[in-house]
């Protein structure tokens, strides 16, 4: 499986302390020089710019060919990159947030994943707490609305409603 990621999704997962599901979902991810170097910008936390330095064997850095994509929105170097690199390796699915990148990528045929959609697939798989994932993110600069973090969480109190149904046992009548 090939995953290429954009900067956000992986700046906010570092950020909260839930990096390691890209290892645990899809076990490597590439990312473009211009988001390796941008994980490293001024304003960019001190705790992401030293996990960035010292990155994880999982995650890749390569440089990418832009000459595949011309955006027709405006959107960042990082993410022009990203989708670029994503075009050019055929990957399977682009890490990505910004919503005209969103859009970009989406008209060049490519699969989006949102970060929110990156935590609730490893709730799902039991890889984090979504709650208390969901409280990290919202003390950090992301942005999303109250409404869709609550759609979120409720999905996942129904999941695991259901799981904890189909774990306990109907008792037969005696």
């Amino acid at each position: 499986m090939i995953i290429v990621s954009d900067t956000t999704p992986l700046r906010y997962l570092i950020e909260i302390e839930a990096a390691h599901i890209l290892e645990k979902l899809f076990g490597h991810v590439i990312i473009p020089q211009t988001v390796f170097s941008e994980l490293q910008g001024e304003k960019t936390p001190p705790k992401v710019t030293r996990w960035i330095q010292s990155r994880p064997n999982w995650l890749e850095v390569r440089q990418a060919n832009v000459s595949l994509f011309t955006p027709k929105r405006k959107i960042e170097d990082g993410e022009r990159e990203a989708i670029a690199l994503a075009l050019e390796l055929k990957a399977d699915a682009l890490l990505i947030d910004d919503k005209n990148a969103r859009r970009e990528a989406k008209d060049a045929g490519l699969s989006i994943v949102p970060t929110l959609t990156l935590l609730e697939q490893a709730a799902e798989q039991g890889l984090i707490d979504l709650p208390e994932t969901i409280d990290r993110l919202r003390k950090t600069s992301f942005r999303a609305t109250r409404r869709l973090f609550d759609e979120m969480l409720e999905r996942d109190r129904q999941r695991k409603e259901e799981s904890n149904e189909r774990e306990t046992p109907t008792q037969e009548p005696g």
